[in-house]
């Protein structure tokens, strides 16, 4: 079953006093290119997501976005340690001040608390603690499950389409074959009826030579080789339909082949219906591969 490179999912979580929106979206693409926008301080989940979507995907350009809300500072602690060294400097500094004969105002406890570092908040660029994380890398993959899910459900639908497309062009190759076995004999006798005008009509002409020549322009004209191959390639894309795995490329090969078939058909045919029909051929083929440009 085919599978399409556009898709978007999204999910919203959270944990701890954290919350968090999960994006991911996936476009066209040569080969499997990701584009990752994690907060700050969670760049250590980018090899683990990597990792995550190439299990998934296997073609597309891949966009996938982290957006965070961090708690807000709840309560506040004093750090110790940087007390001590803010009350050993106001004594140092009272002490130079009376030494040198300038009198200080008395220092307040609110002054002492706004000496950096002397009080810590629950700021809000904490950290998520290991089960915020397991949590965030669990809707991660939920929304990455979504994603290769749409991608599966455009490519079902692909898969009617471009299935209706191979069955028109199988249709008619069968009656651009039709008209050749038909139009066969018509030819043959065309030939015939040139080859003695020309027999006639130039008196030094070698009947030999003329006969290799017209025959050389009935094989020109005939379009059996490119019939086969247009079978071919029609049975050759209808195994690939069914095919698991990633087959974009290859039904992208295929589509070129079919377009090398019908525009040969085209120049080769002899009479005006059957080059309708190779022009009703290459529209279907056209179309084809503008479908096909979205299968991973």
């Amino acid at each position: 079953m085919l599978r399409s490179m556009t898709g978007f999912a999204s999910r919203t979580g959270q944990a701890g006093g954290f919350q968090w929106v999960w994006e991911a979206r996936s476009v066209n693409a040569r080969g499997l290119d990701m584009r990752l926008r994690l907060p700050e301080g969670l760049e250590a989940l980018e090899p683990w997501l990597r990792a995550e979507i190439a299990r998934r995907l296997h073609r597309g350009n891949v966009a996938m976005t982290l957006r965070m809300q961090r708690p807000a500072a709840s309560r506040f602690a004093l750090d110790a340690e940087a007390l001590g060294a803010a009350m050993t400097a106001l004594r140092e500094v009272e002490g130079a001040a009376h030494a040198a004969g300038v009198t200080l105002g008395p220092s307040t406890a609110a002054d002492v608390l706004l000496i950096r570092g002397v009080l810590d908040g629950a700021a809000g660029d904490a950290a998520p603690d290991p089960d915020v994380l397991d949590a965030i890398k669990a809707d991660a993959a939920a929304v990455l499950d979504a994603l290769a899910e749409m991608r599966a459900a455009e490519g079902r639908a692909l898969t009617e389409v471009i299935g209706g497309q191979i069955d028109r062009i199988a249709t008619l190759t069968e009656t651009a074959a039709r008209l050749a076995e038909e139009g066969r004999a018509e030819i043959a006798e065309a030939f015939r009826r040139n080859l003695n005008r020309i027999l006639e009509g130039v008196a030094e002409a070698d009947p030999d030579r003329v006969a290799q020549e017209l025959a050389l322009l009935a094989v020109k004209a005939d379009v059996t080789e490119e019939i086969d191959r247009l079978r071919a390639h029609v049975a050759a894309a209808r195994d690939l339909l069914s095919a698991e795995g990633p087959v974009g490329r290859r039904l992208d090969f295929l589509t070129q082949e079919f377009n090398r078939e019908a525009n040969t058909l085209c120049s080769k045919a002899p009479t005006s219906a059957l080059k309708t029909v190779g022009l009703d051929l290459k529209a279907v083929i056209d179309q084809m591969r503008e479908q096909v440009q979205n299968v991973e």
